[in-house]
């Protein structure tokens, strides 16, 4: 005999507070306020199948339950993370005998659907075609990389946001007065513990509530939970950074962009910003040295050394000095003059070489170590530049003869790049000048 056979198990706060209608729920106003399209479709019971993009706790299992309440459908969840062919299959089948049986549509609701392979993702297909189901899909991913085309173009994408201040702070209060909350314990919340809460969710509504009930457990009923509770409780609780995910390649293209746009307190903000996430500082001293070349090239050579310095201080001292010394790197990069002459330099040349094939090395600019070498013509008529008047071989032509000679680098009128600018000009003037122009420029 089970002797807990009658006892209702205690579900978690997070879990007793679901929103049961859709005035329960909060944040996402941006699709569910009066005359937005999902709004007008629950209202009017014309679902479809949709996928909801965005980051953990902010209630896109919620919103799937309520769909399915709303519009009186039956509802199946399947979770990508445990379930294969096999589990899609028995979900067909009840969507199938719900409609047979009962005369009831169904939906299919997948939560991290990012998690099945192609082929499983391509098995939906044709009972979403057929309506067998209304599929739903919920992701923390980017669909258009992670979900294959065929199971986007049957599905509309909602773009769900972390919860605002003012809506965390509502499920704060509902939390602390419902009945299915804690309204039972009469805690309380001073406003400074309130802010404290409210930022350390960082948008997520379930970490939120995940908090406030580890901070009750540790107070008596009737009691305040105050700010220095909750200082414990929260110990080096990180910002939300998906290692891999898409707020990873977010945060970081935000840097790169601050940088490249000259902007030192922005690009120092998104670097504190992804350490505090807990992002490998190597991985963005990597990045930062990539940054240099990409984005000051020659403008500012000294950049690229400062940036390897940094590197390497963070790999021999660790932190916080090393950190410290890649972001000496990322404010010297954000202030230094910009050129991505180099960078487009690199593209283009590469292109070319991908391009024209496996062009032979003229005769005269290749080594000749042996007799036959020799003989056969190589090296014959190659021109040592530092023997040539200003150290350099006016008119001497140094691409494949299959190829027109190329000029990939164009020196931005910035930092150091506009005295290269004038030393190139003033070489192409010397071959002008020369008997022996280069092809392209008679």
């Amino acid at each position: 005999m089970d002797l807990f056979a009658n006892e209702p198990l205690t579900q978690p706060l997070a879990a007793r507070l679901r929103a049961e209608n859709l005035n329960e729920y909060v944040g996402q106003q941006h699709i569910l306020a009066r005359g937005k399209p999902l709004r007008e479709a629950i209202e009017q019971g014309a679902l479809h199948s949709m996928l909801f993009w965005g980051p953990p706790g902010v209630g896109k299992t919620t919103l799937a339950r309520l769909l399915a309440k709303v519009s009186d459908a039956h509802f199946i969840t399947l979770s990508a993370v445990m379930a294969g062919v096999k589990e899609i299959r028995q979900a067909v089948e009840e969507a199938k005998f719900q409609a047979a049986q009962n005369q009831r549509r169904c939906i299919l609701f997948v939560d991290e659907v990012h998690r099945f392979n192609k082929g499983q993702q391509d098995a939906f297909l044709p009972y979403v075609e057929d309506g067998t189901f209304i599929f739903i899909g919920a992701t923390t991913e980017n669909p258009s990389f992670e979900l294959n085309n065929a199971l986007l173009s049957r599905a509309r994408v909602y773009v769900l946001k972390n919860l605002d201040e003012a809506a965390l702070k509502q499920l704060l209060q509902r939390a602390l007065t419902e009945p299915r909350g804690l309204s039972a314990r009469g805690l309380q919340l001073n406003e400074a513990a309130i802010e404290l809460l409210v930022r350390a969710a960082d948008g997520d509504g379930r970490r939120l509530l995940n908090l406030l009930e580890n901070a009750a457990d540790l107070v008596e009923d009737g009691q305040t939970i105050s700010e220095e509770l909750l200082g414990e409780v929260l110990g080096e609780t990180l910002r939300r950074f998906d290692k891999g995910g898409e707020a990873f390649y977010d945060q970081i293209s935000a840097l790169h962009k601050s940088v490249r746009g000259s902007d030192p307190d922005a690009a120092l903000y998104w670097y504190t910003r992804m350490l505090d996430g807990g992002c490998d500082p190597l991985y963005i001293a990597r990045r930062v040295v990539r940054m240099a070349s990409e984005d000051i090239g020659n403008a500012d050579p000294r950049a690229l050394s400062l940036c390897l310095a940094g590197w390497q201080v963070q790999e021999r001292l660790g932190s916080p000095e090393g950190e410290l010394a890649v972001a000496q790197a990322i404010i010297y990069l954000a202030c230094a003059a910009k050129s991505n002459a180099v960078y487009m330099a690199y593209n283009a040349a590469r292109r070319d070489a991908q391009q024209q094939g496996s062009l032979e090395v003229p005769l005269h600019l290749r080594n000749a170590p042996t007799n036959l070498m020799k003989d056969l013509g190589y090296g014959d008529e190659y021109r040592y530049a530092h023997d040539e008047p200003n150290g350099y071989a006016a008119g001497e032509d140094y691409f494949p003869e299959d190829m027109t000679p190329q000029q990939y680098y164009q020196p931005v009128p910035r930092g150091l790049e506009i005295k290269i600018a004038e030393k190139l000009e003033f070489l192409r003037q010397l071959d002008q000048q020369s008997p022996r122009q280069r092809r392209g420029e008679q």
